[in-house]
């Protein structure tokens, strides 16, 4: 049984949602379903977080490079988000959880686009906990995006380039003003980030485990938590 020391949970934890496609592939079904039953793997850990008292959730739903795949698959997946956030508005509602999203949303196509504006807004009020979707989210993309605005600063002479800090730079990514994630787990066995937060998870703990995604429930979500309850955080620090 996981015995988790309730002051030492994470703050922020942050989840590459993987294997929703191997898990339907093992099964002779096909990559839909995966998705469909990755759904559910969704509100178990929604649910999980939001009973623990962690404050931030945040979880990499759909890539830059996602739009690479099959326009079915696409359309599925824009279907299944729309569907969800209809779905889980009441729970949030219920549950004081607010909705964010982070990535070039503006590439989304129209129905998804306000469907989230919808539950965006009608949550924004909610100060339990905060689940926040990385959609259409690329991290070299967003240090890109940040760049350009950093960029604009200078050429309109309201910054000197002299006066940029780690502090400018993050105040442009798109998950400003969230704070870092102190976890940051990956379901099906891969040992990468994917191009995922790459400027926040600087320090972040990482936990990968070779469950897939639709198969990760709350006994393993639990697990990645007591494993990093025994983790020694010291951001570059020497302790004695």
């Amino acid at each position: 049984m996981v015995n988790l020391n309730p002051e030492k949970l994470p703050r922020h934890v942050a989840v590459i949602m993987d294997g929703n496609g191997r898990w339907a592939k093992q099964r002779g079904l096909s990559r839909i379903k995966g998705h469909h039953k990755g759904a559910d793997a969704v509100r178990d850990v929604v649910k999980t977080t939001r009973e623990l008292g962690i404050p931030w959730l945040t979880l990499y739903a759909f890539s830059e490079e996602n739009w690479k795949r099959s326009a079915f698959e696409v359309k599925t997946l824009m279907e299944l988000l729309e569907r969800f956030l209809k779905e889980e508005l009441h729970e949030m509602l219920e549950h004081k959880i607010r909705l964010q999203c982070v990535g070039r949303i503006s590439r989304l196509p129209q129905r998804t686009r306000e469907a989230l504006e919808v539950s965006i807004e009608k949550t924004k009020d909610n100060t339990a906990m905060t689940l926040t979707l990385a959609l259409s989210y690329g991290g070299r993309q967003e240090l890109t995006d940040a760049a350009r605005a950093v960029g604009a600063l200078i050429a309109a002479g309201r910054l000197s380039p002299d006066d940029i800090s780690e502090q400018t730079i993050s105040r442009y990514l798109y998950t400003y003003p969230m704070p870092d994630p102190d976890l940051l787990i990956r379901t099906g066995g891969e040992y990468r980030v994917s191009n995922f937060l790459l400027w926040q998870i600087a320090y972040t703990e990482l936990y990968v485990t070779s469950i897939f995604w639709p198969d990760f429930g709350k006994s393993d979500y639990l697990a990645a938590l007591e494993n990093y309850q025994q983790r020694e955080r010291r951001f570059g620090a020497v302790f004695d």
